[in-house]
């Protein structure tokens, strides 16, 4: 997100003295044992906060939300902050996750709601005036949270309009606590406990509440206008109309009794959302503003103190609207005070608020430098979302007038997968950096020096996405001859986006060096995230091209350079692979462990599945087939793709295992699926269709002749030695045998040969002259599988204990788990409190690395 938190929007509102007590809906607010939400849904005015308030713990995860928050990113880091901070540790590595890049906020939320499943107790998290940031992108992640939601968290939305949430499912199943206006409405007896000591007798308080409905915002101004009135009973039998009518009588009551100093400052500073002292006195014009707000909170003039130091705070929302509808009858025009709180938010540095002021001032090109300033910012932040919905508010020739906010647009359409227009935007920026300066305006001159290289970037990806490799060379290749010296994040873009149409073309030796190229430029930009995630597709690359030492040295020095960086635990995850290969499966554990122990934080988006993947291989090895296929199952539902070719799908991987098992009729439907092509990018699905047809008793030479020629022609050297190992076996031929011998011993491949099992291991004794490395692969080939023997523990876990622990490797929840072994949630949390005891640990995830260590499961 943009800028630092707003800390005032997690404080909860602090309750009011003379608050009325109201025991009928604190019981039904209490009512929370298997619900999923509690909703408090009503019209302004109808005391939601109060209650809320009073209800809610002490330590409750409370966020305040506003338009603004309707970006996502936004909305869920204060979501994730605050329940960090009511119950440390929960949300901390998914708010770094959310923050770094691109991910599902299922797979985010999915590590939140299991750290909230283990929880001892309960965590209240309460989302005030969510109808301010409901939103379509909004209700999928709350849809999520919802439809999983563990017992450990009570959620609780106020909100003035029903949200775009599943209310009528939640209903059914008894999982929705509904307070609406009707249950809002004061009874006769809350309105008398209100007006206590206004001396008002019973007939006075039943024709208030009779008038008003028992609306308390329409109350408390009734309550403010009596104040030091000799007529009251005048006064309330003239207290007549609909609700829209009576607020506008109090108004103008409460209103017209201030002193014209006060009246002014009330409505002029009505303009902004958040008030404070030094704010106000530069909307206003005049000082005193800290002074004034502190007197209109002990008038009790609906100013809501938004922290605990008295710094800042808001008007009653009810009492803003009319405020606000006030100012404009009586003004018109409100420009010049917008355009001073524009000018005080971008002074001290918020430049979201600017904006927004700016834009009602109808200060266009204010707002536009503003964003302007912003984007490459935003853009860095992965808030493409947010410059949208900013030039969404500009006008569109503005922004065409400007080429940097322009390109600005074109990547907001690009990362919301908005194609069309996208070419004719770039010629357009072409055709303006080709005629004169006077024809444009410019407030960023940097990133107009940047243009030119930037609008070949996003051709080269437009024709990436278009399938057209060759234009996204050539279109790369452009953008890096017009970057200027120094601009390594542009020529590292580029190169990337070369690299990623070489890849896809085949051409391993050009995406090698192009990612290289990428790499290094980003290592001296400082951007070590993004270098480590080039690692990952370097190292691929070259296991591809045979070059496993290559690979262990990419990963390693990876680790020097990005110690302690988001992506670490991926270069722990490849390095794993490569140990793996050589046979050395307690390393290849052990780097696992490590990668593990880093947390969520120091993952990429891929590390879930990969790290599954990677734990798979060592299963198969192990000879744990059942433990591999469970592994790449979960790994499957956790797959998140990114630009790299997907050139070993995990339903390949597990159709390899199938074959394994002699699940050979699963294998085959498989088959089914797999495109007739046999390219490079489809190169992992035709060597297992060579291995499903081996395993069938069929001939498969004929197929292994292709694709040892395509290889061999591409040069990829990692493919070639499998596919002669499989030519070897299919055709008995020794001489695949010696090949594939010859370029495997240099890089140390072990388990290419001895994972084929008898077949292979004759061929390696009858095979001549024998060498070391043959010696080698033999003695390795001639060990028994190994088996992991759980360690003994002083009180072994039960058979219904090692299930609850089986599933708490899974994304399940306390109730899914509950359902799917057929218990009651208590039966669970028993079962895991005894877990945990045994284990001697004290949550979930320290439960299942302990059990690892054990060998009492696999992840």
């Amino acid at each position: 997100m943009t800028g630092p938190l707003v800390e005032t929007k997690l404080y909860r509102p602090r309750s009011r003295p003379g608050l009325v007590h109201r025991p009928r809906l604190d019981d039904r607010l209490l009512r929370k044992d298997g619900t999923g939400l509690t909703l408090v849904s009503a019209p302004a005015g109808f005391g939601k906060t109060t209650l809320v308030s009073a209800w809610a713990s002490d330590d409750a995860a409370w966020v305040s939300l506003e338009a603004s928050d309707q970006d996502p990113i936004t909305f869920w880091t204060y979501v994730l902050t605050a329940l960090d901070r009511a119950a440390p540790g929960i949300g901390e590595g998914a708010l770094a996750v959310l923050q770094s890049g691109p991910v599902s906020i299922e797979t985010i939320l999915a590590g939140v709601l299991n750290e909230l499943s283990v929880l001892p107790g309960e965590v209240d998290l309460v989302l005030d005036d969510y109808h301010l940031a409901d939103c379509l992108e909004i209700s999928h992640g709350m849809t999520y949270l919802l439809d999983h939601l563990p017992p450990q968290l009570q959620l609780l939305i106020s909100t003035r309009a029903d949200p775009a949430l599943p209310l009528a499912r939640l209903r059914t199943r008894g999982q929705l606590v509904e307070v609406r206006a009707a249950d809002l409405r004061f009874t006769i007896q809350e309105t008398s406990s209100y007006f206590t000591g206004l001396g008002l007798d019973a007939t006075a308080i039943a024709t208030l509440e009779e008038r008003t409905e028992g609306w308390i915002a329409a109350l408390g101004l009734a309550a403010l206008s009596l104040r030091g009135r000799s007529d009251t009973a005048g006064f309330i039998n003239d207290f007549a109309g609909d609700d829209r009518y009576v607020v506008d009588y109090l108004v103008d009551e409460v209103l017209d009794r201030q002193p014209e100093q006060v009246r002014r400052f009330l409505l002029e500073t009505s303009v902004v959302d958040r008030l404070t002292g030094p704010l106000c006195d530069a909307v206003t014009g005049q000082p005193g503003g800290t002074a004034m707000l502190e007197s209109l909170e002990r008038q009790n003039l609906f100013v809501v103190p938004l922290d605990d130091r008295r710094q800042w705070y808001r008007y009653h929302h009810l009492f803003a609207d009319v405020l606000r509808a006030r100012l404009l009858a009586e003004r018109g025009d409100l420009a010049e005070l917008h355009r001073r709180a524009a000018q005080w938010y971008d002074d001290a540095g918020d430049t979201v608020a600017a904006v927004h002021h700016a834009v009602a001032a109808g200060d266009v090109d204010h707002a536009a430098d503003l964003v302007e300033l912003a984007v490459p910012a935003l853009r860095r932040q992965r808030q493409e979302a947010t410059i949208r919905r900013w030039l969404d508010d500009i006008p569109d020739e503005v922004v065409r007038r400007r080429p940097v906010l322009a390109i600005g647009f074109v990547g907001a359409m690009m990362a919301s997968n908005e194609f069309p227009g996208v070419e004719q935007r770039l010629d357009d920026i072409e055709r303006q950096l080709a005629g004169p300066a006077d024809d444009f305006v410019v407030v960023d001159r940097e990133e107009l020096a940047r243009l030119p290289s930037g609008i070949a970037t996003y051709r080269a990806a437009l024709a990436l996405i278009a399938g057209n490799p060759a234009g996204t060379i050539e279109h790369a290749a452009v953008a890096i001859r017009r970057a200027f010296p120094g601009d390594d994040l542009t020529v590292s873009a580029a190169s990337a986006l070369s690299a990623l149409a070489s890849w896809a073309g085949g051409d391993l030796e050009s995406a090698h060096r192009g990612y290289s190229a990428a790499a290094a430029g980003l290592e001296r930009a400082g951007h070590i995230s993004d270098v480590l995630g080039c690692s990952v597709t370097l190292a691929d690359l070259e296991i591809t091209l045979g070059r496993l030492r290559h690979a262990q040295a990419t990963l390693e020095r990876a680790l020097d350079v990005g110690h302690g960086v988001r992506g670490t635990s991926d270069m722990y995850v490849g390095l794993s692979r490569l140990a793996c290969e050589r046979n050395d499966l307690d390393a290849a554990t052990d780097y696992l462990r490590r990668a593990e122990d880093l947390g969520v934080a120091s993952d990429l988006p891929q590390n879930p599945y990969r790290w599954r993947l990677a734990m798979a291989r060592i299963r198969e090895a192990e000879g744990d087939l059942d433990g591999a296929l469970a592994l790449l199952d979960a790994a499957i539902k956790v797959y998140v793709g990114d630009f790299s070719p997907n050139v070993r799908p995990l339903t390949a991987v597990r159709a390899r295992l199938l074959i394994a098992r002699g699940e050979l009729s699963a294998a085959q439907e498989w088959a089914g699926t797999v495109p007739e092509d046999e390219s490079y990018l489809d190169e992992y699905e035709h060597v297992t269709l060579a291995r499903l047809l081996m395993a069938q008793r069929a001939d498969a030479v004929p197929l292994l002749d292709r694709l040892q020629a395509a290889a061999e022609a591409g040069g990829r050297t990692g493919s070639l030695i499998e596919i002669l190992v499989l030519q070897a076996i299919a055709g008995r031929d020794p001489a695949a045998l010696e090949r594939a011998l010859t370029l495997a011993e240099p890089e140390g491949y072990v388990r290419v040969f001895i994972a084929e099992g008898a077949p292979m291991l004759m061929m390696l004794q009858r095979h001549r002259p024998p060498s070391a490395y043959l010696r080698r692969l033999l003695d390795t080939t001639q060990r028994p599988a190994r088996v992991t023997t759980p360690q003994a523990l002083l009180d072994p876990l039960s058979d219904r204990e090692l299930d609850v622990l089986r599933l708490l490797t899974s994304e399940l929840d306390g109730p899914s788990i509950a359902r799917e072994l057929v218990v009651s949630l208590n039966t669970v949390r028993t079962h895991t409190k005894h877990i945990y005891t045994k284990l001697d640990v004290n949550n979930r995830r320290a439960a299942v690395r302990r059990a690892h260590q054990l060998g009492l499961l696999t992840r």
